[in-house]
Formats: C-alpha cells, structure tokens, sequence
C-alpha cells in the first residue's frame, strides 16, 4: 500500500524566510502529453514587469510525451504570469505554452488556436465561467474520507453539506481558495458535490483567452496544495463505477450581445448553432464523457442534444432568471471535468461567433 508523503512546514519555513538577495524564482508550469501538468523553477536576477521580460526557457519533451527522443527540445514560451503563494514574496509562476524547435505549436498546445479564435472574436467580448469538478482520493487509490473497503451512505446529505461524515478535506479546499485568491485567479467560488469526496470550484468571469489561462492556474494550484497534504486528484468524469454523479465542467458563456437587454434572441440563435456541431463538440468535450453523459445523474444522453430552461438533464441549461430577464447567458453542460478549457472555450466561440 502506498505512503503518502506529507509536507513537514516545521522544517521547510525556516528556509523560506530567508532572504533572496534580490533573485526571483519562477516556477514554469506548462501542459504535458498526458493532460497532466509539469513545472520547474528558474532564478531571475530582477522581477518582471511583464511577460516580455522572461526568457523562453526548455525542457526534455521526450520525458512528457511531448517530442521523440532523437529530437527531445521543447520550448516555453510565457504566456501568463501568477503570484507564486507557496514560496511567497516577489516570487511568480509563469504559465507557459509549448512549441517544438522550428517554432510550431506543440501537438500538446490549444491555447494557440483558442488565442486566434478569440481575437477574431473578440468585438463579441466573450465572457465564460467553468464549474470544475474533482474528486479527491487517497494515496492507496480509495477515494478520500469514505471507509476503507466499503462505501459511506447514498447520495443526498454531501452537496453543499457540512458537518462531520457530510464533507472531507475542507481544510484542504480552503487552502487552495486563498492560494487562488493570492495567484490572482479570478476564483469565483466553491462547494462541495454530490458524491461525498468531490468538489466544485468556479472560475471567471474570463474573458477570452484568459479563461483556460486561470482554470489551468487553478488546476494546478490544487493539485500542488493537495500534494502536501498527501491527497490526489481526479479529474475524471467518471472516477467511481455505480449510483455516483460524475463529474463536469459546466461551461457558462456568453457574448456582449447576450448580456444587453434583448440578449434571449442571441441566446436562442447560439443554441440552434450549438445543435448543428453537437458531435464535433463531443469530440473535444473530454476523455470518456461517455461514462458521464448517460442521461442520469443530471446529464443529458450523449448522444443527442437537448436545451431548456432551468433544466439540468439537457445540453445546454438557460438557467431560471436568465429566461425571466430576457437576457444574460447560457449553460453548456456537456463538458467533462477533464477537458482542455482552451479546446472548449475556443470550440464555442468557434461555433457561436464565428461560423
């Protein structure tokens, strides 16, 4: 049975009270093959100002799935910066794309087409907001809090629940809000799901490209924090087999005409949109999402695409007082919790905006 090794503060604060003599460090933090993230830490001899300020840095792709062996170099390219809230002070984490040597985006690498999307969209100034679900487990592969070798009661007391046998590891999710809050993600929000050990946070609102920037921040903020309690995280839609909710990443947007009084007609017009590519949306919409999208557990059938309002067994959702004020946003529903957020974000501004 696996061991977790915990974080032991005692021992490391005294080491990051030290002064730095004025160097930086800036954690890299970049998306591998797998849809895993990676990161590895540089000295900066001043603090940036901006992204133009940090080099284009390189890493061993043939280690992450990323490149062949016989040609391994690949490249970092800055694309955001964030406050680093583990080691504190002036210190950053830099989150960064990856292209191969003759300057071409990596096969790994989606924000590139999202950032055109968006700037081909961006008089429609689209805003999204994504509920991330995960599921926390264990060292040993047991899902997080519930008795080892057996399972805790049905579904019911744990969304939104508190109290002991209700809710595990909240300490572990109040520590990784504030690590978002001091990063500078745009958290907007958390609660915990349906099955007892899984949680939601919410992103944005983000506009544009900014929005896969601050899920992936936020991604990896959590699992860093739930490292050193000794807790792993699962992003997939399905994690447990049985009378268990899945998990998503409920993806609200809209565009500037959307949020005007009169917006319900652009809103209407996107979802007709959205109906005609519902399979080419599925193919981006995550890695066995089949096991999500059944039509139970507040989904709808993957196979088929449904609107509504108020209704969380459909595709798209127009939540309750959108459809009352005339105006605002809508729901897609279908997105599986480990999705690529600049594939799906650019995927719907491609959809609704663009074609």
């Amino acid at each position: 049975m696996a061991t977790a090794y915990t974080t032991k503060p005692n021992l490391l604060s005294h080491y990051l009270k030290l002064d730095q003599g004025g160097k930086i460090q800036a954690e890299y933090v970049w998306i591998d093959g797998d849809g895993g993230m990676r990161c590895k830490t540089t000295t900066l001899s001043k603090e940036p100002k901006d992204i133009g300020d940090l080099r284009i840095w390189d890493f061993d792709g043939s280690s992450t799935n990323q490149a062949p062996g016989g040609d391994s170099d690949v490249y970092l390219r800055p694309a955001a910066i964030f406050k680093d809230p583990f080691r504190g002070g002036s210190n950053i984490i830099v989150l960064a794309e990856c292209y191969n040597n003759d300057g071409t985006p990596n096969k790994t690498n989606y924000r590139h087409h999202a950032k055109k999307v968006m700037d081909e969209a961006k008089d429609h100034i689209p805003w999204f907001g994504l509920e991330q679900e995960y599921t926390l487990f264990d060292a040993d592969g047991s899902p997080f809090g519930w008795p080892k070798g057996g399972f805790p009661g049905p579904q019911g007391p744990y969304y939104c629940g508190v109290g002991t046998g209700k809710v595990f590891a909240r300490d572990l999710i109040e520590a990784h809000y504030r690590a978002c809050l001091y990063a500078g993600v745009n958290i907007s929000g958390i609660n915990a799901e349906v099955m007892p050990s899984q949680w939601e946070f919410q992103v944005g609102p983000c506009e544009g490209i900014s929005m896969g920037d601050h899920l992936w921040m936020a991604r990896f903020l959590l699992t860093r924090v739930a490292e050193e309690w000794g807790v792993k995280v699962s992003f997939h839609p399905k994690p447990l087999a049985g009378d268990w909710n899945g998990a998503g990443c409920h993806s609200n947007f809209s565009t500037k005409e959307m949020r005007e009084p009169g917006g319900m007609k652009f809103i209407e017009a996107a979802i007709d949109k959205l109906s005609k590519k519902h399979d080419e949306h599925i193919a981006v919409y995550g890695e066995d999402n089949d096991m999500r999208l059944t039509g139970r557990h507040e989904t709808g059938h993957i196979s088929s695409f449904s609107s509504g309002v108020a209704n969380r067994g459909a595709s798209i959702r127009i939540p309750r007082h959108v459809a009352a004020q005339g105006y605002g946003y809508l729901e897609d529903r279908r997105p599986a919790s480990n999705i690529d957020p600049y594939r799906v974000t650019g995927i719907i501004v491609e959809t609704t905006c663009i074609n």
